[in-house]
């Protein structure tokens, strides 16, 4: 199984006939007793993932890894229930994007119709792995919708690169003075095969590409790391009116990179070099000073990097990193995220 990463483990998920291998269509890659301890702090019982660090708001990231966990999870139930929240709560626009923002306090809820380009990918993404895993064609049907918008609305091609925004609006050359600016960690490299499947297309290959091209581009500053907004306005750099950090954003963007099986070494080791503290914690970085912000010391920052070590150079998993405790939202899913590259593909790691 060596040097087949998720991506490919997915791939075969997504074409697997239940009926005709049962045993493998069967396997978790998230642990029952994880799920339902995830479940239990951010799913709301009318289908909402809670962002509990962010005014307790829903949005389109979150319904899409609330969904694409519990594919992993194997519970077609919760799937249903996060699903049927965000078709009739954030399926609004009329192009047939995710509407990117739900707060509970305010009337209407939706307080930001525009889309966010990386919470469609993990809603389609999902919807084709629950489609074919739970012989759902409306399921299929769904995905579909949603990654056509997305290759219609937010895939742009300029100077030879085919290139995501970060939504359908607000982010193009013609929206900024510095535009087009992207966001690195919108790039979910695993998503995209099944996106290709459910909307056939060269761009999804293209758009893999050209983001891991780019990533090895985005070196600023004295860590040489990418910001978590880039202009690529000519020369590219951090965008203006965001903070220039490698921020929350961008600490997912090693974890995706691995999912994706992207087996860059240099690009790893850099990503990996670049945000460790001298702890070994994962930090986020001032792009100009090259400074540490924040140590982030939650176990579903830490085992990000740890992660990047097992691929790089074979280094196990500590053991207190493999048990999942929830905290906060954002953390406690990039670290069930973590936990199920491991049980996918990465038994070294363990």
């Amino acid at each position: 199984m060596r040097g087949k990463l998720l991506a490919t483990f997915l791939a075969g998920l997504f074409s697997l006939c239940l009926t005709s291998t049962p045993a493998a269509a069967q396997q978790l890659l998230i642990a029952a007793e994880a799920w339902q301890a995830y479940k239990a702090k951010f799913l709301d019982p009318g289908g909402r993932i809670i962002d509990d660090a962010n005014g307790n708001i829903s949005h389109s990231e979150g319904q899409g890894y609330g969904l694409l966990l519990s594919v992993f999870a194997g519970s077609p139930a919760d799937f249903e229930l996060i699903w049927s929240f965000t078709r009739t709560e954030l399926l609004l626009r009329s192009d047939g994007l995710a509407a990117w923002k739900w707060n509970p306090g305010t009337k209407p809820h939706v307080t930001d119709i525009n889309n966010a380009t990386d919470g469609d990918i993990l809603i389609a993404y999902a919807l084709g792995l629950a489609g074919q895993r739970w012989k759902r064609p409306d399921y299929l049907k769904n995905g579909a919708s949603i990654a056509r918008a997305i290759l219609e609305k937010t895939v742009i091609h300029i100077s030879g690169r085919t290139l995501l925004l970060p939504a359908a609006t607000g982010f193009s050359a013609t929206d900024r003075d510095d535009g087009p600016v992207v966001n690195p960690s919108y790039w979910i490299f695993e998503a995209f095969p099944v996106l290709n499947q459910l909307a056939p297309s060269p761009d999804w290959a293209k758009l893999s590409a050209d983001g891991i091209a780019l990533l090895g581009e985005l070196r600023f500053g004295p860590k040489q790391v990418p910001s978590d907004w880039v202009s690529l306005k000519s020369p590219p750099g951090p965008a203006k009116g965001f903070p220039a950090e490698f921020g929350y954003n961008s600490v997912r963007i090693p974890l995706y990179l691995i999912r994706g099986d992207v087996t860059d070494t240099e690009l790893l080791t850099g990503l990996m070099r670049g945000t460790t503290s001298a702890s070994g914690e994962i930090t986020t970085i001032d792009i100009i000073s090259g400074t540490a912000k924040d140590n982030l010391s939650d176990p579903g920052y830490r085992i990000i990097n740890h992660l990047l070590a097992c691929v790089v150079d074979k280094t196990a998993v500590p053991d207190e990193l493999k048990q999942f405790v929830p905290t906060r939202y954002y953390p406690s899913t990039l670290h069930l995220l973590g936990l199920s590259f491991i049980a996918a593909q990465q038994p070294e790691c363990s």
